[in-house]
């Protein structure tokens, strides 16, 4: 695949971005909540792990059935989170610092609380009665069709007043927007608007595939399982994974939507969007439709690399398909953010190999081609927290307890300080509680010494930046056993060779004529007799 030159308007290829989780990063007012003038006092750890961007989760008027993924009012800031003036000096703020900030769009739904839905379900005529999908019953009452929502049960729920079922891919009071209405989209490329004209640099698209529904209203048919997908829609022990979603989401329209989206973003400098999407088998193929061809999104990520498996050969067959699938668009790849168990919990079999796990994902990550982006705590290794049920708040994970703990376990608060009442994170009761076993590795304590997960995800960044192939150059896989992910970052002449051993057992690599081995921040290279010799869970780099 052919390098690209960056520029300005580019900044997001190659990128390094860090997702705050508003609610859980720093409380100011002691109310237990994260807000918005707690990121603006952490903005400089951010900006000290030498990162380009921040994505900021849903701050927006909500009542917060999910958390602020169910939107009441785009164009303000929820009184928890603080207000715009305290968002403007945020903004400022990063800027300040050299940080682009990119904040999510949850356009696919409202909540129930939502002006615009409120009209829509007074009456059939009333001038917003075709914003959301709605539906008669069948001839029994039961639902128009075979649809689920993600968050247990059917995708419908019945109304009293317009006696008429609307559509909900999430929570019942997370009503569908009707994407088919010309209205809507312009109102939703309103609120883009709003928030443009106010300085930000790019949005996150929340479920981007899921703004067009079958106008048909067609039943999905059942899921054939394919063998070789990597990625799921759902955790196994929810239905919604059984069928192939064909019709409730993923439509053809939505590409002339994206076009218009884009269209608007490039009437500014340097703005972009990165679109969630979770597709199933077909990911690949709808990241394809949304990316190419340059007049539609910058940039998508998947559910591919979010999963339990850090294999070498998973992670080469993610890579490899997105390669043969994505010709001229761009992915953003993760391992962990706020819908999913943390990476270090995934991946590490033992708790005594977190350590070693957390550093040879961020030096992994750092090496792919393609931007990338960090979940708020992952700089400290922080594993998934086990929480009691009656802890929980969210609406997922209270759907499918036991056999689904739901997402709380990776939002719990941010440990700054080891010694502090709730880890220093708030003075009040925290939202979710602190788990104890974060206050040691709290970023006090990881600052004060070089050797530690936050001060490898500091040099490991700063190498990436140092090294123009891993920003945009060109990626090639090499032979190797199943247990070592080798591959090729080249750019402007300059190669550098990948090898990572991903197992617990020490591997041999046999190295290319003329390999020069290069420093790669914690891993002591080790090249002998044109051989590579690597420990269990280590890494090498070198030059040829």
């Amino acid at each position: 695949m052919a390098s690209l030159k960056v520029s300005g308007e580019d900044w997001w290829r190659g990128a390094v971005i860090y997702q705050v989780y508003p609610r859980s990063f720093q409380d100011t007012d002691d109310d237990g909540i994260g807000d918005l003038k707690g990121v603006t006092r952490r903005l400089t750890h951010i900006a000290s792990l030498g990162v380009d961007a921040i994505w900021l989760s849903p701050f927006f008027t909500s009542p917060q059935a999910d958390m602020g993924y169910d939107v009441s009012d785009y164009c303000d800031v929820d009184p928890m989170f603080g207000t715009l003036s305290d968002f403007d000096r945020m903004l400022a703020e990063a800027h300040r610092l050299g940080l682009k900030v990119i904040i999510d769009q949850v356009i696919s739904h409202t909540s129930d609380r939502h002006p615009w839905f409120v009209d829509s379900r007074s009456s059939r005529t009333n001038s917003k009665a075709d914003w959301y999908v709605w539906a008669d019953p069948k001839p029994d009452g039961t639902a128009p069709n075979n649809w689920l929502s993600i968050f247990g049960g059917p995708a419908w729920e019945w109304d009293g007043v317009r006696k008429q079922y609307y559509m909900h891919n999430f929570l019942g009071s997370q009503p569908d927007l009707n994407f088919h209405t010309p209205d809507v989209q312009d109102a939703v490329l309103d609120a883009a608007r709003f928030w443009l004209d106010r300085g930000v640099d790019g949005f996150r698209l929340d479920t981007v595939n899921f703004y067009f529904h079958d106008r048909h209203l067609r039943d999905n048919p059942p899921l054939v399982p394919d063998p070789d997908a990597t990625s799921n829609d759902a955790p196994d022990v929810n239905p919604y994974g059984m069928q192939d979603h064909r019709y409730d989401k993923s439509q053809p329209e939505n590409v002339a939507f994206l076009r218009r989206f884009r269209a608007l973003l490039d009437g500014y400098e340097g703005r972009m969007t990165v679109g969630e999407v979770g597709d199933g088998a077909r990911s690949l193929k709808t990241v394809a439709a949304y990316t190419g061809g340059g007049d539609k999104l910058n940039m998508c990520y998947t559910f591919d690399l979010l999963g339990p498996d850090f294999t070498a050969t998973h992670i080469r067959r993610c890579v490899e398909n997105f390669q043969k699938s994505v010709t001229d668009g761009w992915v953003c790849w993760a391992f962990s953010n706020h819908d999913v168990t943390r990476h270090v919990s995934r991946f590490a079999q033992s708790e005594a190999e977190r350590e070693s796990v957390a550093r040879l994902a961020i030096t992994l990550l750092s090496s792919l081609r393609g931007s990338i982006c960090l979940y708020q705590g992952e700089e400290l290794g922080l594993p998934e927290a086990e929480l009691a049920f009656e802890d929980l708040r969210d609406p997922y994970g209270i759907r499918f307890w036991p056999s689904y703990k739901g997402r709380d376990g990776c939002r719990t608060p941010m440990a700054w300080e080891e010694a502090a009442p709730n880890a220093g994170f708030t003075g009040g009761k925290p939202w979710l509680p602190v788990p104890p076993e974060h206050r040691p590795l709290a970023v006090d304590v990881q600052a004060a010494e070089a050797d530690t997960v936050l001060g490898h995800y500091r040099a490991t960044l700063a190498f990436r930046k140092s090294q123009p192939a891993l920003r945009d150059g060109a990626m090639r896989f090499l032979d190797s056993n199943s247990d070592l992910l080798a591959f090729v970052r080249e750019k402007d002449g300059k190669r550098l060779l990948f090898v990572f051993n991903l197992t617990r057992e020490p591997q041999e690599f046999l190295a290319p004529d003329a390999l020069k081995p290069v420093e790669l921040p914690g891993y002591a290279a080790r090249l002998e007799a044109g051989s590579i010799r690597l420990a269990g869970l280590s890494a090498f780099c070198g030059t040829f």
